[in-house]
C-alpha cells in the first residue's frame, strides 16, 4: 500500500507541475468537435455507453462530440490511433478491458503500452458479461448448459475478438470443464450476437447492455452472469461460478475514457469532472444501471489505480492458464 500511495502521490505532484506550465490554448478547450473512438464494432457495451455519455458530454462542454467506431485486432487498432494522436483533448478513446488490460500483454506488437502511452480520464461503468445462447438452444437453464459441458459435449463459443474477456472466459471453461470447446472470434459484440441469435454458434459472453435488446426480442436466452456476484440489474440470473463450481470465474467488463499520454492535466480534469457529473445525473444514472453497468465516479488517480489493478489481474490469468494468442 505504501508503494501505491507513493506512486499516486508522485503522480499528483507531477500533475500539479504540469498544470502550472500549460499553454494558454489549453484553457479554451474545447473549441472544436471532440472525437470519441470506440475500438469495437457498433452494438457492444463500449459503443452503447460511449454514445449515451458522449451525447451528454457534448451538452456539458457546449461542443460537438463525434463517436467513431474503429474496430479490429481486439480493440487495439482504435486505441493505437488515439495513442498516436496529438495530446490536445480532441481525440479520446472509449476503451474497454481488452485493449487496456489484456491484449497489450497477450498479443504481439500491439504498438502501445497502456501504462506508458495512455492517460486515464474517467471510468464510465463496470458490468458483468452474460452467458447468451440461441433462443432455440436445447439449454433452458445454466445448470443444463453446465451439465452438457461436463459431459464433454462439443460446442462452439463466440467472442468479440481474440483476447477479450469473453474469449478468456471461454478458455477458462475449456481448461476446467470441456477441452472440446472451439473458439470463434468476431470483430465486435454486434456481429457475434447476430450469429448467436442465428444459431451459428452455441454460446457467447457479451456484456449485459449489448445482450438485453436481443433477449427482450426473444432472439437469445440469458442463462448466467460472469461475475462472482449476481447482477443487481437481473438478480434472478445465477452466476457461472454457481452452476460450474469454478470459484474464480470472474470476468467483468469495464468501459472508460482515455487520452494520449501528455494530455494536459487541466483538460484531463475538466473531462473527468464532466463525465462524472453525467454518470451521476439521476436520469442518466438510472438509464445506465437499467442496462447493467455499476456506475463509479472515480477521480483520475483512482481510475489509474483501478486500471493498474485490472492489468495485474489479467496478467495472472494469462500466465496461470498459459494462454497464447491465436
Amino acid at each position: 500500500m505504501r508503494i501505491i500511495s507513493s506512486v499516486i502521490a508522485a503522480g499528483t505532484i507531477a500533475a500539479g507541475l504540469a498544470a502550472a506550465s500549460q499553454p494558454v490554448w489549453a484553457q479554451a478547450h474545447p473549441s472544436r468537435p471532440i472525437h470519441l473512438v470506440v475500438n469495437f464494432a457498433p452494438g457492444g457495451a463500449g459503443d452503447i455507453l460511449g454514445r449515451i455519455i458522449g451525447n451528454q458530454l457534448g451538452n456539458e462542454l457546449h461542443q460537438s462530440v463525434i463517436v467513431e467506431n474503429r474496430a479490429g485486432a481486439g480493440g487495439t487498432i482504435g486505441a493505437r490511433d488515439v495513442v498516436n494522436a496529438a495530446p490536445d483533448g480532441y481525440m479520446l478513446t472509449v476503451a474497454q478491458t481488452p485493449e487496456i488490460s489484456i491484449n497489450p500483454y497477450f498479443m504481439k506488437n500491439v504498438g502501445y503500452d497502456p501504462l506508458k502511452d495512455m492517460q486515464p480520464v474517467a471510468l464510465a461503468g463496470v458490468m458483468p458479461l452474460v452467458l447468451a445462447v440461441p433462443a432455440k438452444s436445447p439449454y433452458a437453464t445454466a445448470a443444463q448448459w453446465a451439465a452438457a459441458l461436463r459431459a464433454g459435449k462439443p460446442m462452439t463459443f463466440a467472442s468479440a475478438g481474440v483476447g477479450t474477456p469473453g474469449h478468456l472466459a471461454g478458455e477458462l471453461l475449456k481448461l476446467k470443464l470441456d477441452s472440446k470447446l472451439v473458439h470463434v472470434p468476431y470483430k465486435g459484440a454486434g456481429p457475434a450476437l447476430n450469429d448467436v441469435a442465428a444459431g451459428q454458434v452455441d454460446f457467447y459472453f457479451p456484456a449485459y447492455p449489448s445482450a438485453v435488446p436481443l433477449s427482450q426480442g426473444g432472439k437469445i436466452k440469458l442463462l448466467a452472469v460472469s461475475t462472482v456476484k449476481r447482477s443487481t440489474a437481473s438478480p434472478e440470473i445465477p452466476t457461472v461460478a454457481e452452476v460450474t463450481g469454478i470459484s474464480n470465474f470472474d470476468f467483468p467488463l469495464w468501459v472508460g475514457f482515455f487520452g494520449p499520454r501528455g494530455l494536459p492535466i487541466d483538460i484531463t480534469q475538466k473531462l473527468n469532472t464532466a463525465i462524472n457529473k453525467i454518470i451521476l445525473e439521476p436520469q442518466i444514472n438510472a438509464k445506465l444501471k437499467a442496462i447493467g453497468p455499476e456506475v463509479r465516479a472515480l477521480s483520475i488517480d483512482q481510475f489509474a489505480a483501478f486500471v493498474r489493478a485490472d492489468i495485474a489481474k489479467y496478467q495472472e490469468i494469462i500466465k496461470g492458464g498459459n494462454l497464447k494468442p491465436e
